[in-house]
């Protein structure tokens, strides 16, 4: 059976924006759907995160998907790097992902210990980066340059802000798509 992991971000949940929706539909298209809490929210640490998420997926393979918003990109990325040698996914779809330098200090483990795409491509060649002209906290070329890094097929998706309930994102169709077309 085809898995999902939806790893929200900083002071996320997995029941608020459109997490729940994409959950649903997932489990309409016969997925297995995970949607965890991650450890302290609001005070994350990367290795706490990457303990929490390696423990949580189990042994990943082809079948096996992520989807992340905002620091679950990085979070997602970073856990990739970890996977043994011939360990596979079969795709990542991020969502106002980064993986360079925000100027956020509560977060910036997340950024500054050295990230080396490489090795998460070695993982997986499936990544789509969604993305917003207006995010207030990820600029557009932030995850352009993550995107790079990843060899992603990018979204542009205009005015979406961060991809919160606050921005009016409850649903969002390209990272249902995105999924939906990994996995066929």
């Amino acid at each position: 059976m085809k898995r999902v992991f939806l790893i929200h971000g900083w002071e996320g949940r997995p029941d608020n924006h459109w997490f729940p929706w994409l959950s649903l539909e997932l489990k309409a298209n016969g997925f297995e759907v995970h949607a965890p809490q991650m450890p302290h929210a609001d005070r994350p640490k990367v290795k706490e995160w990457l303990s929490f998420l390696t423990d949580y997926a189990g042994k990943p393979d082809k079948d096996t998907y992520f989807v992340g918003h905002s620091l679950g990109c990085i979070t997602v990325a970073r856990y990739l790097e970890t996977l043994p040698p011939k360990a596979r996914v079969g795709g990542c779809v991020f969502v106002a992902g980064f993986s360079g330098r925000l100027n956020i200090p509560e977060i910036r483990e997340f950024y500054e210990v050295p990230f080396d795409p490489e090795k998460a491509k070695a993982h997986c060649d499936n990544f789509v980066m969604i993305f917003s002209d207006n995010d207030p906290y990820v600029p557009m070329e932030k995850s352009l340059e993550f995107a790079g890094e990843l060899g992603a097929k990018t979204i542009l998706l205009r005015g979406k802000g961060h991809f919160t309930a606050d921005d009016g994102v409850r649903a969002l169709p390209s990272a249902l798509s995105a999924l939906l077309k990994m996995a066929s």
